[in-house]
């Protein structure tokens, strides 16, 4: 039975993976905007603060980019990577659904893949 757990899971994609951690249903419950991104800069996972913070709902999140939710990302992917480790806290400046800016204390990231 252990086995079939375990084939059952191959060639699941990384937001499959994550939505079966529990971390996940803790993530989405709490009050402090959360999000996930993906190496291609594409939205991986969006918490319901983060989504309210921005005036879109959680499935319009996840189907952009981080180039169209921030504002000044650098263009490389390299870039972006560098730009988010190298920083312990900084304000980022965030596209609103209204077309306004929203400005918000960005921390470093709590988890970054090396590869």
């Amino acid at each position: 039975m252990l086995e079939r757990r375990r084939s059952g899971q191959v060639g699941q994609s990384p937001i499959a993976k994550l939505e079966q951690l529990p971390a996940v249903v803790l993530l989405d419950r709490i009050r402090v905007p959360a999000l996930a991104v993906g190496e291609d800069g594409g939205v991986l996972f969006v918490n319901s603060s983060f989504a309210d913070m921005l005036g879109h709902t959680v499935e319009t999140l996840r189907s952009l980019t981080v180039r169209e939710i921030f504002l000044n990302v650098p263009s490389s992917k390299d870039g972006l990577v560098s730009a988010i480790r190298e920083r312990d806290e900084h304000i980022v400046e965030l596209t609103h659904a209204d077309g306004w800016i929203v400005r918000a204390k960005m921390s470093k990231s709590a988890l970054l893949r090396t590869d």
